[in-house]
């Protein structure tokens, strides 16, 4: 039997109508932000089936916005983030795409930060306030952000995720879920493990002394 928890019955706290147009969308823009890992400058929202036919009216618009300037769903700022973005000079658009066979209320989110790097962030919302990441510039991934989650983007070769789980156990860091995503083989991969323990700078910064490991982030959960 599945077990449930109080936030399965009452559902988020939030601002808006809806978990899905709003809580949903909110922590998308957020967590794409997190990705991204800096003060973004322009984004576009790419958005798929019931999002991109509700979504000014049931204020999704703004909870994205919102989330990608930085706010929580529960941030009652939320309604204004037009204004906010505008204020901090974030330039935004919405555009209707077909996404493919993924789920209705999910949406593409392409950044580009203040130093000029580019982000790509697909994400669904689930109902309930829960989102699931789908991928990060072109390459499938899957975690929803709600443990402690470490991204590493790295050369597909032996001895990496060994490493790499080497360093988590050093640290007493437990892995509750861990997967490994790949264009083909000995390309680019990303390693997506969410864990039970925070991880500090110290372990990202002994994680990133890998030569074959590009960039290391770590998302916390909300």
């Amino acid at each position: 039997m599945k077990e449930y928890g109080v936030f399965d019955v009452i559902g988020p706290i939030m601002i808006g109508p809806s978990s899905s147009h709003t809580a949903g969308a909110a922590r998308l823009g957020l967590t794409a932000r997190k990705i991204a890992g800096e003060e973004i400058k322009e984004v576009v929202f790419y958005l798929h089936g019931s999002f991109a036919k509700t979504y000014s009216g049931h204020g999704t618009d703004k909870a994205l916005v919102a989330g990608v300037l930085g706010l929580e769903p529960d941030d009652e700022r939320i309604k204004n983030s037009f204004q906010l973005a505008q204020e901090k000079g974030l330039l935004y658009s919405f555009r209707e795409k077909d996404l493919g066979e993924v789920h209705p209320n999910t949406v593409l989110i392409a950044m580009e930060t203040a130093s000029g790097q580019r982000w790509e962030v697909t994400g669904s919302s689930l109902g309930g306030g829960k989102v699931r990441i789908i991928s990060i510039n072109d390459l499938e991934v899957e975690f929803s952000g709600e443990y402690t989650t470490l991204i590493t983007f790295h050369q597909d070769r032996p001895g990496i995720i060994a490493d790499i789980s080497a360093v988590l156990a050093k640290y007493k860091i437990n892995v509750a879920f861990m997967r490994v995503f790949r264009l083909n083989r000995s390309a680019n991969a990303v390693l997506i493990a969410e864990t039970d323990e925070d991880i500090s700078n110290a372990v990202l910064t002994e994680i990133e002394k890998n030569a074959y490991i590009y960039l290391a982030k770590v998302l916390r959960p909300f």
